[in-house]
């Protein structure tokens, strides 16, 4: 299953997890990771401290204010995977310029350039998309979970995968609020470094529809850090 993006130009952009290799080998992510998202309890456990995350890349280093109000099971659901080293080594696996940034798939932890099932792995469990509410839309630098929910390119009417939020994400490179419906997971916004997500978005890739990179822009570590 993939969601698919209908952009005001008519262009169709597939913006999910592609059918094969969802789940991943549970091998792929780290020991400690979490193996299901968090209940709604222990998100707000996870959060108390968690209000932004810090993204380092071979590219400079950007920050994400996390925003959960609409979006909390995935948000804690991203730092907790954060903290236990899954995103470490895991490259931004798609860049389609003026669109978005994608990355969270372990796959690409060894294997970095396209291959069959490539932006098909996570965490080895899916849980359900929260959608985001009215304040938050898609504006330039969000960041926001993707998923393989199935609907009408039409209607808008969701036919399938409602539960498959997992670990990735992505950063929208441009104000998408007309372009994409509101269906994926909104977790916070870059606020710092927006230059690194703009080299990033300007990376060669090998295919502009593909959009992989021809060299990985990998992700070295998330850290996450309190208020104070």
């Amino acid at each position: 299953m993939r969601g698919v993006v209908h952009l005001s130009s008519g262009a169709i952009l597939a913006l999910g997890l592609v059918a094969c290799g969802w789940p991943p080998s549970a091998s792929l992510a780290p020991h400690d990771c979490p193996t299901s998202a968090p209940t709604k309890a222990e998100a707000a456990t996870i959060l108390v401290d968690a209000q932004r995350a810090v993204v380092a890349t071979r590219l400079g280093s950007f920050t994400i204010e996390l925003h959960a109000s609409s979006a909390p099971i995935a948000t804690a659901n991203f730092v907790a995977l954060a903290r236990c080293d899954f995103y470490a080594g895991i490259t931004f696996h798609r860049v389609i310029a003026g669109f978005v940034a994608q990355a969270g798939d372990p796959q690409t932890r060894t294997n970095r350039g396209p291959f069959n099932g490539l932006g098909g792995g996570g965490p080895g469990y899916q849980f359900e998309v929260e959608f985001p509410d009215a304040r938050q839309r898609y504006e330039r630098y969000t960041v926001a979970m993707a998923n393989a929910m199935q609907y009408d390119p039409v209607t808008g009417t969701i036919l399938a995968g409602r539960d498959t939020n997992g670990s990735q994400f992505f950063v929208d490179l441009a104000n998408l609020g007309g372009q994409l419906r509101p269906y994926y997971s909104v977790i916070g916004k870059v606020t710092d470094g927006t230059d690194v997500i703009d080299a990033i978005g300007s990376v060669a890739v090998n295919d502009p529809s593909a959009g992989v990179p021809v060299e990985p822009v990998i992700i070295e570590s998330v850290t996450i850090q309190s208020g104070a």
